[in-house]
């Protein structure tokens, strides 16, 4: 991996479920992100999508891409254009920095959350890949068998 390197792209479908599921499970129940009719009376063409299930995604789409072992370090994002049901949503990624040492390796990403309407997310990401540790797994495993 090295600078100006670009992470496969990820299209997420931004469906009612997913805006209301992300709303519920991050204890966010403001009305304009499960309640059309509310949503509508301030000023809002539909429900939309919270920055709290903007940034999980963001977590999501930077581990499912730089692997299981990937631990992010900082996420600082910023909301542009809202996520309606109905659109979808592609990020996109490129790798900014990358520095290797003994423990690993911390990569540094430019992350961009496009849909319909522009940008809805844009921010950087700090992931750390620590070394990947052998584990011996031995040829025989012993059982007790109790009494």
């Amino acid at each position: 991996m090295t600078p100006g390197d670009e992470l496969e792209p990820l299209a997420i479908p931004i469906t009612r479920t997913l805006i209301v599921a992300g709303a519920i499970a991050s204890r966010d129940y403001q009305d304009v992100h499960h309640d059309a009719e509310r949503a509508r009376e301030k000023g809002s063409p539909d429900i939309f999508m919270n920055i709290l299930t903007t940034n999980g995604l963001v977590g999501r789409y930077v581990t499912d891409r730089l692997g299981p072992t990937a631990v992010l370090r900082k996420v600082a994002i910023r909301l542009g254009a809202p996520n309606y049901p109905g659109d979808t949503m592609t990020l996109t990624g490129t790798v900014t920095e990358v520095a290797t040492d003994d423990d690993g390796t911390t990569v540094h990403l430019k992350v961009v959350g496009a849909n319909g309407l522009g940008h809805h997310v844009t921010g950087t990401v700090v992931a750390e890949i620590p070394v990947e540790i052998p584990v011996e797994i031995p040829a025989e495993i012993p059982v007790e068998v109790p009494r």
